[in-house]
């Protein structure tokens, strides 16, 4: 994409933020709203410049949530690959992956850190468990859209079930694993706070929860920012990556 139209594109959102931001603060001041209650964009920006265990939190949130999406990635990648592979691993696990849907995710967290403690193993299975589910669904529905016509001219040329999988699944699944991916990018980081919350002494999720009570509202503001950013930033890496991968896909010429 050419510099020029990069500008052009960023253009709009940026003024859009700017005047959201200078209504906020407007709003605030005029009405002369206490920061407890609801606070200007000034003092969430005092948080970030002072309150400096936003960063370390920063960090300690930002692993957990790299590791547990990098984890259902390999994860729903190999059931997808072993459903279209296999129709009794079909018949046996998709059943099992949409009833899994019905129990919330959240609920299962207090029991993982009664089984793994209050260290890093339980929050990165609510992460995986979270995001596991839209790749798995998006890549085994990719997989299995291979058109048929070219399978037949495939194996009529005694192509092999192997150079199929290369030459033709793969690259038809690619832009449904990819948006797949991005959805549970988004998921990623509100996933991470709902493991924090449950039982740990660190991370953005901790932070919220220590702020709460002190009524430190700018605070939590300022932590809800940084995992929008997060989750943005792992959503873009993923945009990233489809359009060098696969430049051919049409989703990604239109994007």
């Amino acid at each position: 994409m050419q510099p020029r139209r990069l500008i052009t594109r960023g253009v709009a959102p940026t003024v859009l933020l700017v005047c959201v931001i200078g209504l906020w603060e407007a709003l605030v001041k005029i009405n002369d709203v206490p920061a407890y209650l609801f606070p200007a964009p000034t003092d969430v920006g005092h948080e970030f410049l002072h309150r400096h265990e936003l960063l370390a939190a920063s960090v300690v949130t930002g692993r957990e949530i790299v590791i547990g999406y990098l984890a259902a990635v390999l994860a729903a990648l190999g059931f997808a690959v072993a459903m279209h592979a296999s129709k009794l691993c079909r018949q046996a696990f998709y059943p099992l992956l949409v009833v899994s849907q019905t129990v919330p995710t959240v609920l299962l967290a207090p029991i993982l850190v009664v089984a793994f403690g209050f260290g890093l193993t339980p929050k990165l299975i609510v992460i995986a468990l979270v995001c596991f589910f839209p790749i798995v669904v998006n890549a085994y529905d990719g997989l299995q859209s291979a058109d048929a016509d070219r399978v037949r001219m495939l194996m009529s040329l005694h192509g092999t079930p192997w150079l199929r999988f290369r030459k033709l699944d793969v690259p038809m699944a690619l832009p449904a694993a990819f948006s797949g991916a991005r959805v549970a990018a988004t998921y990623a980081a509100v996933a991470a706070v709902f493991a924090e919350w449950t039982g740990s002494q660190a991370g953005l999720g901790f932070v919220i929860l220590q702020a709460g009570p002190s009524l430190e509202t700018a605070t939590i503001v300022a932590a809800v920012l940084i995992l929008a950013v997060m989750a943005l930033a792992l959503s873009g890496v993923v945009s990233a990556l489809q359009r060098l991968l696969i430049p051919w896909s049409t989703e990604v010429r239109h994007a």
